[in-house]
């Protein structure tokens, strides 16, 4: 059985759960929220990347535990190895209002979304292969109804846009603040 934790509840961090590429990464964080182990997403230090941008942020004395539930569900990790000094967080998110629109941007991702409709009017940022993809499908949507970003795609760039999407839509529900 894990401990539940979070931020203001006792999450103690400390561990670092490393990844070849972002869809891992992504794998990882959704098989263990599924099964209550807090996590978050990080950039892990330039000298503990093993080839992907992302990694996992554990409680250290979860390893055990999330070495066997990642093993179980077939998600691919290279190591879990003590965290040293903070690691950056993938929370940065930063919000322009133009009056009628609002841009928000996560990363080098931005989406800008009418303000009285929801409706998306541009994503961009990125260079990332599935980045035009996921601009066709979200275009012109109103933000309750486009499709949600990191389901649909597998790079650090969809992650980012999925960031961008939750805030446009909390912030479009209310009201624009």
């Amino acid at each position: 059985m894990f401990f539940k934790s979070g931020k203001n509840n006792g999450f103690e961090g400390g561990g670092l759960v490393l990844f070849e590429n972002v869809e891992e990464a992504m794998s990882g964080e959704r098989a263990l929220k599924a099964d209550g182990v807090e996590n978050r997403l990080v950039a892990p230090p330039p000298e503990l990347r093993k080839g992907c941008d992302l990694a996992l942020e554990i409680n250290l004395v979860e390893k055990p535990a999330v070495e066997r539930l990642l093993r179980s569900r077939k998600v691919h990790f290279v190591d879990i190895l003590p965290m040293k000094g903070d690691a950056e967080l993938l929370q940065v998110v930063q919000v322009t209002d133009f009056g009628e629109a609002v841009m928000v941007k996560a990363g080098n991702m931005k989406l800008t979304f009418d303000k009285a409709s929801g409706v998306v009017l541009n994503i961009s940022g990125g260079g990332c292969p599935d980045i035009p993809y996921l601009h066709a499908e979200m275009l012109a949507k109103p933000l309750d109804r486009a499709p949600r970003p990191r389901e649909m795609g597998h790079t650090l760039c969809s992650l980012m846009l999925d960031r961008a999407y939750v805030q446009s839509l909390e912030i479009w529900k209310n009201g624009g603040r």
